[in-house]
């Protein structure tokens, strides 16, 4: 049964709060230590949202024997920050660093499998490019990567419109168009000038930063995805991409391939990544 507690560490701008999912060992024995995980899950959230969002695609991790950490970026959920500004990604990236740092202190030789959605895969991409050597695999899931010329669009704009996420660009399912729109947590403004000029500055340094050589990354993504169209991201992330790489592109769904009508799909390939990323080496 995966159980999650709730904690906070301190970043570059203030509190980090941060979601720990894990597997207790079965007995009644309550003084018993948890199970050791096979790996560490680092989810990297997109923006607006949270890490609250994510328990299922949690569960599915920790079932398959991983301790889950995710955070809320600053400015995100229930971190510290003025609703939805980021002022600088490498900040962010930072934080999922201490996030990283924080959990090594009770599994120090555990390996490190990072997950990064839609903003959340930008973040996740730098990190990679900034402590790669500290990861056993990248997962992006319809990244904001290459050609994302929404920020540019709006900047030029003497004023941000007022227009949230529209839900139904998210995923088929109707119960997850839903709980998005009711979600206190979840930011439904106009997006933020520094968010979308921190958008640009980033996108072009992950472009001008190299490749993650023979980390390996399996790239997820939607035939359908309206909001980071998948051409699009396809630019960024075969800059990206070194030596060893998986592509899925998942038909029909839209945005959110972890919250989508089949879903179960995304699961699949993401534990059959992980199993062989994880796997004895023979030679």
């Amino acid at each position: 049964m995966a159980e999650f507690r709730e904690y906070a560490l301190t970043g570059t701008r203030g509190k980090i709060a941060v979601r720990e999912w894990s597997r207790h060992t079965t007995g009644s024995d309550s003084e018993r230590p948890l199970e050791p995980p096979r790996f560490l899950a680092l989810l990297s959230h997109g923006y607006a949202e949270h890490t609250g969002r994510y328990a299922e695609l949690a569960g599915v991790l920790v079932a398959h024997g991983a301790t889950v950490l995710g955070p809320d970026h600053q400015g995100h959920g229930g971190s510290a920050g003025e609703r939805a500004v980021i002022e600088d990604f490498e900040d962010v990236v930072t934080d999922l660093h201490t996030v990283v740092d924080h959990a090594r202190a009770a599994h120090p030789d555990v390996p490190v499998v990072l997950i990064g959605h839609s903003t959340g895969g930008l973040i996740a991409a730098r990190f990679a490019q900034r402590y790669g050597d500290e990861l056993a695999a990248l997962v992006l899931s319809a990244p904001v990567l290459g050609s994302w010329d929404f920020p540019g669009r709006l900047l030029a704009l003497d004023e941000i419109p007022d227009r949230p996420i529209n839900p139904a660009a998210l995923s088929r399912d109707p119960a997850v168009q839903t709980a998005y729109a009711a979600d206190p947590l979840v930011w439904h403004g106009p997006m933020r000038r520094p968010t979308l000029e921190a958008f640009v500055r980033t996108l072009e340094t992950v472009a001008k930063s190299g490749d993650i050589g023979a980390l390996p990354l399996l790239w997820l993504h939607g035939d359908d995805d309206r909001l980071v169209p998948l051409a699009g991201s396809r630019v960024g992330v075969e800059e990206l991409r070194g030596t060893d790489w998986t592509e899925r592109i998942l038909p029909g769904a839209r945005h959110d391939v972890f919250l989508e009508t089949d879903r179960a799909a995304a699961f699949a390939e993401l534990t059959a990544f992980v199993d062989r990323v994880l796997a004895p080496r023979t030679d």
